[in-house]
């Protein structure tokens, strides 16, 4: 049978990026927006606090763009401060790309495995969904989700017990699968 794992944001990542204040390389997301328009042109920003001296940054989400040819329910979620929104742009590779930032998803997401039924079985299929774009080792995953250590999951890749599709070693943020034989 096939287990579905889904790998699920908690909160906002934290935003690796330059503090001309004082240096430091992290940023928290605030999930707020500061939206400006000037007549007929718009400008919007998502605003992150410096997580040591807590000077805010500005990231650029709309740059004078006419009014009329932003979507309303996008006006909308600027407007209230949507975090889902701000989750959104985040993780869209052009804003990153703009300003030169990465994302430190370290402590921001889980693992719903759906149970701990799995860990006794001799041999197990899962599927594992990511709800977000978030960069894990799949030997992180596998060993969480069935209660080994990293090194006995490497191991047991190598027997030829583990057996997937995808790369373990390197860091996937799509979906994959996996079967496991003890």
């Amino acid at each position: 049978m096939l287990e579905n794992w889904v790998v699920a944001p908690t909160c906002l990542p934290l935003v690796l990026r330059h503090c001309h204040a004082c240096g430091s390389g992290r940023f928290r997301a605030s999930g707020k927006f500061r939206v400006n328009a000037h007549h007929k042109l718009i400008d919007a920003w998502i605003l992150a606090l410096c997580t040591a001296c807590g000077v805010t940054a500005k990231l650029t989400v709309l740059e004078r763009v006419h009014v009329r040819s932003v979507r309303p329910e996008l006006l909308d979620r600027l407007h209230g401060n949507d975090p889902g929104l701000t989750a959104e742009l985040l993780q869209d590779p052009v804003v990153r790309r703009r300003h030169r930032i990465a994302l430190d998803w370290d402590n921001a997401w889980c693992l719903d495995t759906g149970g701990s039924e799995h860990l006794h079985r001799e041999a197990i299929d899962v599927s594992v969904r990511f709800a977000a774009r978030i960069p894990v080792r799949p030997v992180r995953l596998i060993a969480e989700g069935c209660g080994l250590s990293r090194a006995e999951v490497e191991r047991l890749s190598a027997e030829g017990k583990l057996v997937s599709a995808v790369r373990l070693s390197g860091k996937p943020s799509g979906d994959f699968t996996f079967m496991l034989k003890r």
